[in-house]
């Protein structure tokens, strides 16, 4: 197996990220965007690109997953139930901007694709998805909500309305609208 450059992964993942970017809303879309084009404005060959990741929605996702993790934290050091308002807060808000235009059209260009579904839940659903549903497991140890519940269902059902706002445009993607929810699936979650 072939060792990674780290400046050639950082090159490939900044120009990713550059040329999803600077087209807006209306330009380049990961369905147009193509490894040639990434190679290009990275300085590295194809094969190099495809030595370390599988098609264009694996550099996609690991460009996205870069800076997605850090900026969602799900935080430890606090209650439980603090550390899912602040990581709900905090995807929304990521999702208000442009990753959340570029996540939207992974999950697009993955309706089409079984290779790149699997290439996005492994790297970037199951894990993000299973510690939300730790720190659900948390919750419901502290008490915060009760005991009978399946945390992975509850995490589902928190994510929903986020993703279903992402996709369809259909409400704001803000630390309120994400409170709200919150607020109204405690009110059926919360202990005695």
């Amino acid at each position: 197996m072939a060792i990674r450059s780290e400046g050639s992964r950082r090159a490939v993942l900044e120009a990713t990220m550059k040329l999803l970017e600077e087209s807006g809303p209306t330009g380049l879309t990961v369905q147009k965007l193509s490894i040639e084009r990434i190679a290009r404005e990275a300085g590295v060959s194809k094969t190099t690109i495809y030595r370390w990741w599988s098609s264009k929605v694996a550099v996609v996702i690991d460009t996205f997953l870069d800076n997605h993790v850090a900026r969602t934290p799900v935080r430890q050091d606090v209650p439980a139930i603090d550390a899912l308002r602040e990581h709900m807060a905090s995807l929304a808000e990521v999702y208000a901007g442009n990753e959340g235009r570029l996540v939207a059209q992974l999950i697009g260009e993955c309706q089409q694709d079984e290779a790149a579904m699997a290439e996005f839940k492994k790297h970037f659903w199951i894990p993000r998805a299973q510690v939300v549903t730790s720190l659900v497991e948390r919750a419901i140890g502290e008490g915060s909500m009760r005991k009978d519940l399946d945390a992975q269902v509850v995490t589902e059902m928190l994510y929903a309305p986020v993703y279903f706002r992402l996709l369809f445009q259909s409400g704001p993607l803000d630390a309120k609208a994400t409170d709200a929810i919150m607020q109204t699936a405690l009110e059926g979650l919360a202990a005695g």
